[in-house]
């Protein structure tokens, strides 16, 4: 008991492994944590939070430190009794503060500025990485038909062992031809040849669709074929609408920066220093000294570069209202295609399970007659195959269809 307790904790990770499944909105997440450009995004929030510190120190005081030495040819003199002239060497060394009193609001507006740009470059990354889901849906539903393929093929081979059995016996009573269980066990090596070429094909499309997840994906991982939900709606969520409405309100906000270009602007400052001469410059030795006052900034006229610039925003406003509708007319163009398609293989499906359900009458027919030896086991094998790749279309329509569906929900952003 103790032995089968140990050899079963091995063995149970293994068979925990074996039943791993993955659904295609697992995919989604997956691609949208582990991409790398999904990376940019904490990186564009750590870049951003610099530059809004970086924008703030505006309003902060200003400090300036300068320091001369000079030697000249000449100096001023006064020709007057009891004045020294000055010195011909000279010494200055001050220390300004500036203070921004007031710029119109410049400096919140190119917060917003950098905020705006910001929310456009993050919405792009996800733009880009909704732009992936596609992929996933393309690699994921190739799987899954290389998995309904590789149970059709291993019931298949089932179903001709089991057959291989009463042939043998029948032809030991002499009742089916000799060689016919030849002809049975060369499809069956077929068969084994095809389900080699699936578990390859499968292990590719598995190493791409890990790469793309970001995640190891073992080849043991059962897919989840289940039901899609494509609901014929005309609205479309896509994050690109969002992004056009982004690119819009960052043009507003440089807009709203632009008109304060030119207000003006009031600094209040303070210089203090120690140099020879000082402010007096008849006092021919070093002094401290200091300067405190109000300026005025104004640039009143500007070729009316300013307002230029900003009609030229106001028409890229125009453009991005252009470039959604664009968006929107080809998107809606590329659902009605899909629901086109989708409708196509409906039509395809309801035919293949009348052709499947013929198919089995005919082998059920084709299996009472090798039986009684009225015909071959290639005969037999012939409509064998026949309702194999009828089942193997079926499989291929069904899971075109739920390709279709996942294309058209992304399409349209749901």
């Amino acid at each position: 008991m103790k032995k089968i307790s140990i050899i079963v904790m091995f063995l149970f990770p293994l068979l925990s492994d074996a039943q791993e499944q993955l659904s295609l909105e697992e995919c989604y997440n997956l691609v949208a944590v582990n991409y790398p450009l999904a990376l940019q995004n904490e990186k564009l929030a750590r870049q951003n939070a610099i530059d809004l510190e970086v924008t703030n120190t505006g309003k902060l005081p200003q400090f300036e430190l300068n320091a001369q030495a000079t030697y000249q040819s000449d100096v001023i003199q006064v020709p007057l009794p009891g004045i020294t002239p000055l010195n011909k060497d000279q010494y200055r060394a001050t220390v300004s503060v500036n203070q921004l009193i007031y710029n119109g609001g410049m400096i919140d507006a190119t917060l917003n500025t950098q905020t705006a740009a910001l929310n456009t470059k993050k919405k792009q990354i996800e733009v880009n990485l909704y732009g992936l889901k596609k992929q996933v849906n393309q690699l994921y539903f190739s799987v899954l038909l290389l998995q309904e393929k590789a149970a059709l093929l291993s019931a298949r081979q089932e179903q001709l062992e089991a057959k291989l059995k009463e042939v043998k016996s029948g032809i030991e009573y002499g009742a089916i031809l000799p060689t016919s269980d030849k002809v049975i066990e060369a499809e069956l090596i077929k068969i084994k040849q095809q389900l080699s070429e699936v578990d390859y094909n499968q292990s590719s499309l598995f190493q791409s669709l890990s790469s793309l997840l970001g995640k190891n994906i073992s080849p043991n991982t059962r897919l989840q074929n289940s039901e899609i939900n494509a609901p014929f709606t005309t609205e479309i969520k896509r994050p690109e609408l969002e992004l056009f409405q982004l690119k819009k309100t960052e043009i507003e906000s440089n807009l709203s920066l632009m008109s304060k270009q030119n207000s003006p602007k009031v600094f209040g400052f303070a210089t203090g220093g120690y140099g020879n001469p000082g402010l007096n410059m008849l006092d021919n030795s070093f002094q401290a000294f200091y300067t405190v006052g109000v300026k005025l900034n104004w640039n009143i006229f500007d070729w009316d570069v300013n307002t230029k610039k900003r009609q030229s925003l106001s028409i890229n406003k125009e453009i991005i209202d252009n470039e959604t509708k664009v968006f929107e007319l080809n998107t809606q163009i590329e659902m009605d295609q899909l629901q086109s398609e989708m409708e196509k293989l409906t039509g395809f499906i309801s035919s293949d399970d009348e052709i499947i359900e013929l198919r089995d009458e005919v082998l059920k027919s084709a299996d009472a007659q090798l039986r009684n030896g009225i015909i071959t086991a290639s005969a037999y094998i012939t409509e064998l195959t026949n309702l194999f790749e009828a089942k193997n279309t079926l499989a291929i329509h069904k899971i075109q269809l739920k390709l279709l569906k996942a294309n058209y929900n992304t399409t349209k952003g749901q």
